[in-house]
């Protein structure tokens, strides 16, 4: 294994700048993850595609999600600098195709480039900062880093309504440029590392299996239903096909060397419910951030930016919960706080079924904000909770595969939520009224019609109405997700081993 030992990058790296540039790259990512949500409403209605846009979120995710494990495997066989600064590189490159791209499936080809990119940035800084920094330091660091994903989950969207509705949409892509680029230099010049090579083991075909199988399925949630019907024979075989190459997937990892996603995560109670209180933390959180802003645009007639401020509610309780959430869990336990936040997690799911065209831009915030709350108690003791039920050696594996889930479910929850939108959608335009059949644009594009604006004609009013049945559909949807996440946490025991000792 190449590996690169603390003391011999500590002596010749200067920390300090090295941790500042962590940092913007971190940043490039976690604002990526947020910042087009507010944007989405005025890409419609440059790039048109609608029924497409919840692909800008799953492809980002996916493509980061399942490359996460490689880049493991390639830091430690060629080194932590090489590869992180062949993901900002790449994240950059995808950065300026979203900024120039003329169509959405062009568009959504460039996210997934970015993901491709932002898949190596997490991972290899706190892999990073366990070579600078000395156990009793590390926490403090990373409590650094950590702050930039609050930090940016906050700015992120309000940026985001900035952007799109005083300059334009692509500047969200093209700002990345100069903080990347600096982030590079000070990564050259400042971080030295040595390497000693051994022979490492890269599951390639876990990782095209796992690929593979992910982008069938959700190539199925998103199209049913809008390119074909559900029940039709494309739909039939793309569902089939992914599941036959997700077991297969399944039958290759019992036999890899060193797997992608070693089944070993699946054989504990902990792991089991924290993983999948992870996918369902990650459903969430992109179900609201997706459509939140839809509705707020589109059902309510505001612009971006007051969609972007209304959004920002939930990534104002996340961190102030989770800070909270530290000194309750070493009062009552990891799982019972979980399950306070999971209680607030449901409260905020069905405030904002409750959502309608009447309501005020504040009670949509308050659903928001109280959603971020449960968010916030629940994420922390579930991943604290998977890391102290293992080892030390096998802790980041463990933690891997729960940013993994995180992941995955962002992408599956963006994309059963776009397949409730577009279903509705799709059924509410085949049977428009009489008097706004011939005006209604023979597309789901129709939306844009009223997405930012005020328009009171008998088209623009069915289209809003539309797109409320829609929206609320998926908020209806976020309060089924959210009741999985208290069956998810009672499947933990009530205390981890570390708990008990």
């Amino acid at each position: 294994m190449a590996e690169v030992t603390r003391a011999a990058v500590g002596l010749r790296s200067e920390r300090g700048p090295v941790l500042g540039s962590i940092m913007l790259a971190t940043a490039l990512v976690a604002l990526d993850s947020t910042i087009i949500a507010t944007a989405v409403p005025s890409v419609v209605a440059d790039l048109g595609g609608f029924s497409q846009f919840p692909w800008l979120f799953s492809i980002y995710l996916l493509t980061q999600a399942v490359t996460v494990p490689l880049y493991g495997k390639f830091a430690d066989l060629f080194g932590r600098k090489p590869v992180l600064l062949f993901g900002i590189a790449v994240f950059l490159i995808g950065s300026v195709l979203c900024g120039i791209a003329w169509s959405m499936p062009v568009l959504i080809a460039a996210r997934a480039i970015q993901g491709i990119g932002a898949g190596a940035v997490q991972p290899i800084s706190m892999t990073m900062l366990g070579d600078l920094y000395s156990l009793e330091e590390r926490a403090r660091v990373q409590g650094y880093v950590t702050s930039v994903w609050g930090m940016s989950s906050l700015i992120g969207p309000a940026l985001g309504g900035l952007f799109a509705e005083y300059v334009s949409w692509r500047w969200i892509f093209f700002i990345n440029l100069p903080i990347g680029a600096f982030a590079v230099l000070v990564l050259m010049r400042k971080f030295t590392e040595d390497i000693s090579k051994a022979k490492h083991k890269i599951d390639y075909l876990g990782s095209a299996l796992l690929t593979i199988g992910l982008s069938l399925v959700l190539l199925g949630l998103l199209e049913g239903g809008v390119a074909w019907a559900w029940d039709s024979s494309p739909s039939v075989l793309i569902f089939a096909a992914g599941a036959a190459v997700l077991i297969a997937f399944g039958f290759a990892e019992r036999k890899a060397e060193e797997p992608v996603l070693p089944l070993w995560v699946f054989r504990s109670r902990t792991l089991i419910g924290g993983n999948l209180m992870a996918l369902i933390v990650g459903a969430m959180m992109m179900g609201l951030s997706s459509y939140l802003p839809t509705f707020v645009e589109g059902v309510l007639g505001t612009g971006a930016l007051v969609a972007g401020f209304t959004l920002a509610a939930m990534t104002i309780g996340w961190p102030i919960a989770a800070t909270m959430s530290g000194h309750a869990y070493m009062r009552i336990g990891l799982r019972n706080t979980a399950l306070i936040g999971a209680v607030f997690v449901v409260a905020g799911a069905w405030l904002t079924s409750l959502l309608t065209p009447g309501t005020a831009i504040w009670q949509a915030a308050a659903a928001a904000f109280i959603m971020g709350v449960g968010l916030g108690l629940t994420s922390s003791p579930s991943v604290i909770a998977v890391q102290s039920s293992v080892g030390w050696e096998r802790r980041g594996v463990a933690t891997g595969t729960n940013m993994f889930a995180r992941s995955l479910g962002s992408a599956v929850g963006v994309a059963v939520f776009g397949a409730i939108a577009n279903a509705t959608l799709a059924n509410r335009f085949a049977t428009p009224p009489a008097d706004v059949a011939g005006q209604l644009p023979d597309s789901l594009d129709a939306t844009s019609l009223v997405l930012g604006s005020h328009d009171d004609s008998p088209v623009a009013t069915f289209v809003r109405g539309a797109l409320y049945d829609a929206t609320h559909n998926v908020f209806a949807a976020l309060i089924v997700v959210a009741a999985l996440s208290v069956i998810a946490l009672l499947l933990m025991p009530s205390r981890t081993a570390a708990e008990q000792s």
